[in-house]
């Protein structure tokens, strides 16, 4: 367990990271600053892996078994609202994530396992800059993280507000959703806002192709599966009396299944087809594959719960997924492994992941962390 010398010491690492967030891809000072503390914890390390990451290693005894634990580093460009004496010094730029709260439980994994004697083999700690949509996971895989750093098994997590502080949460099935980004780009024929009869209107296709969108998971999928079609930017037009020649529409798509993925794929393609026909404008639609589908594997599921309930932590084995992403993913699709939930306490007050009032509860830095080192433990001595 955590003395409270290290807790208040974890909680000042993570005040100082939520006060000078980097966002994804300039995780430069953050990875030098992940760096110095293991530095100081005596533990060596390897940097610049898939950019900005760095992979810690701690070894001990003479087993040849091998785990590896992650977490991510990068914020978001919200501005911070929380009034904390600690609150970001980079305007426009949050921790609203807490991913500094991730990067601390690890480095306090990292001071566990470093002076704890009782076990036995490799423990792979994985500091990932560019979870946010920068492709972070992928990139440290690309670098060679699995053949460099070898491990049998990696595991991670991600504080959940709204979920009891400290309690931990494992899934049995699927945890956190595939997300696709979505560019639809209609090009049309601009014109004198007075004579739409001699143009070919984008934005009255767009219009018509937003609410049809919409029909695809209403319609088209299982309603015992689940999607989400959300067009977040429409973006056309610079005149009042000017029908524009474009309009762009940009959102995401998210599945708790491939392949329920892959068939709204497909439905977006052929919606998009039916109304740049009916419009007479062209359509060009743009979906760039993102993370896949978060689901853990039965065994190392198992063993993470088994690995909650050793270190006497609340364990939720209840809790439906989310149709957040994680690029967690990426990894699960080349090793085993769990990703969890840790309860942040009480999503009151604007407390929401990506909320410009959210902050990262240091209460549960003791339990993440623990939690952390005893999965590794758990996972060597399996």
């Amino acid at each position: 367990m955590i003395d409270p010398a290290l807790a208040d010491t974890l909680t000042a690492w993570r005040r100082h990271l939520h006060a000078y967030p980097e966002l994804t891809l300039h995780e430069k000072e953050t990875s030098a600053f992940v760096q110095a503390r293991l530095t100081e914890l005596g533990v060596a390390f390897t940097p610049g892996i898939g950019g900005h990451g760095v992979v810690a290693t701690i070894s001990r005894g003479q087993s040849n078994r091998s785990v590896g634990l992650r977490a991510d580093m990068d914020a978001l460009p919200i501005t911070e609202t929380t009034g904390l004496p600690y609150a970001s010094t980079n305007t426009g730029v949050m921790h609203a994530c807490g991913h500094d709260g991730h990067t601390v439980s690890l480095l306090g994994a990292a001071a566990l396992l470093a002076r704890d004697t009782a076990w036995s083999g490799t423990v792979h700690l994985v500091f990932q800059p560019a979870e946010e949509g920068g492709g972070g996971a992928k990139a440290m895989i690309a670098d060679g993280l699995f053949e460099r750093f070898p491990m049998e098994r990696i595991f991670g997590y991600h504080n959940w507000p709204g979920l009891e502080a400290g309690a931990v949460a494992v899934h049995d099935g699927p945890v956190m959703a595939s997300g696709n980004r979505l560019v639809l780009t209609i090009t049309g024929h601009s014109g004198h806002a007075a004579l739409p009869h001699r143009t070919r209107d984008p934005m009255v296709a767009a219009a018509h192709l937003l609410l049809a969108l919409q029909t695809i998971v209403s319609r088209n999928v299982d309603p015992l599966d689940s999607a989400v079609i959300t067009i977040g930017m429409v973006q056309a037009g610079s005149a009042a009396n000017q029908i524009p020649g474009e309009a762009v529409m940009q959102g995401t798509m998210r599945s708790l299944r491939n392949a329920v993925r892959d068939q709204v794929e497909a439905a977006i393609h052929r919606v998009a087809a039916g109304v740049a026909h009916t419009f007479e404008v062209e359509i060009d639609v743009a979906i760039p594959r993102g993370n896949p589908v978060t689901l853990n594997t039965p065994a190392e599921r198992d063993l993470a719960a088994a690995a909650v309930t050793r270190a006497g932590l609340p364990l939720r084995r209840d809790m439906a997924p989310a149709m957040t992403g994680e690029d967690f993913a990426w990894y699960l699709e080349q090793r085993p492994g769990a990703f969890v939930w840790i309860g942040n306490g009480p999503a009151d007050g604007g407390r929401e992941l990506h909320n410009s009032n959210y902050n990262y509860n240091d209460a549960i830095l003791p339990a993440a962390a623990s939690f952390l080192a005893g999965v590794a433990k758990r996972a060597l001595g399996d």
